[in-house]
């Protein structure tokens, strides 16, 4: 089989792919996917820790820039009186609508010389380390991606309320959950440093399991800082708008990439993060 008709084929991995181009082209290979390629890491099949992705629906884009609508709180006094603000604080949003583009995330690593003649070596090293650090890179560019020419995360997105601790972190995270139902959602996400996780809830009690049965997943990422969490109704407050798109090639590195020369390949994909509803998202102190 030809490495042209390699690539071609579905049932092979990115790292497999990429190692088949690498094989007819060298240092030149560059292969383009047609979907995104953070969800292919292969340890996602083997273990029940989700990304950050996975908290948020996702649609495929059909132009860009990507229109959207959002709501948020009032910008201004009510022109007329409204009814039930007090019971139902949505009645009083503002209606909006507005565009984002598609933005490029990236992930780097350096290839080890001799790794360019060992195959499975080369395809196993592109899809447990280039696609884990490129789902690294996804997870802090949906958390804290500053905009601009970058995707705009959820610590960086204008209305989301940042809420003080209460006497304990069991606490806190709950009347945050409470803050969404207040809201008119339901919170069905947490984003959470492991630090927290693993300090807070594992082993205290039913609590997990409690709110698993309610369906509100946990996402373990350290790119929300220790001592704060992000609750928030993901499902209906937000959309990952995917473009369907990833690469995988050779390229050089902007300056601060790594610590030393080398040969690299870095990992891209293409996506927006619209916040519909960000009054259904709470930025939470966990201790006082």
């Amino acid at each position: 089989m030809s490495a042209s008709s390699e690539m071609d084929r579905s049932d092979l991995s990115p790292g497999q792919k990429f190692a088949a181009a690498c094989a007819a082209r060298g240092t030149q290979a560059r292969v383009d996917f047609q979907t995104t390629i953070t969800d292919l890491f292969p340890a996602f099949k083997r273990r029940p820790r989700i990304a950050v992705r996975a908290l948020f629906k996702v649609a495929r884009a059909t132009q860009d820039p990507v229109p959207y609508w959002f709501e948020t709180q009032p910008q201004s006094a009510p022109a007329v009186p409204v009814d039930d603000i007090q019971l139902r604080p949505e009645a009083a949003f503002e209606f909006h609508f507005g565009k984002t583009k598609l933005q490029p995330t990236t992930a780097w690593i350096q290839i080890p010389l001799p790794l360019l003649d060992e195959p499975d070596g080369l395809a196993a090293f592109i899809d447990y380390r280039l696609l884990v650090r490129l789902c690294t890179a996804e997870n802090q560019a949906l958390a804290r991606g500053r905009g601009g020419d970058r995707v705009l995360g959820l610590l960086q997105t204008p209305g989301i309320i940042r809420v003080p601790a209460l006497k304990d972190p069991i606490s806190s995270l709950l009347a945050a959950c409470d803050r969404v139902e207040q809201m008119g959602g339901s919170a069905d996400g947490i984003l959470i440093n492991p630090a927290d996780y693993y300090r807070y809830l594992v082993g205290h009690g039913s609590l997990l399991s409690d709110l698993a049965s309610m369906g509100v997943r946990f996402a373990r990422a350290r790119m929300v800082d220790a001592g704060t969490c992000i609750v928030g109704d993901f499902t209906a407050a937000a959309t990952i708008v995917d473009s369907g798109r990833s690469v995988i090639c050779f390229a050089e590195p902007p300056p601060g990439t790594f610590p030393r020369e080398g040969l690299a390949v870095c990992g891209e994909i293409y996506e927006a993060l619209c916040v519909h509803l960000p009054t259904h998202f709470f930025i939470v102190s966990l201790v006082p």
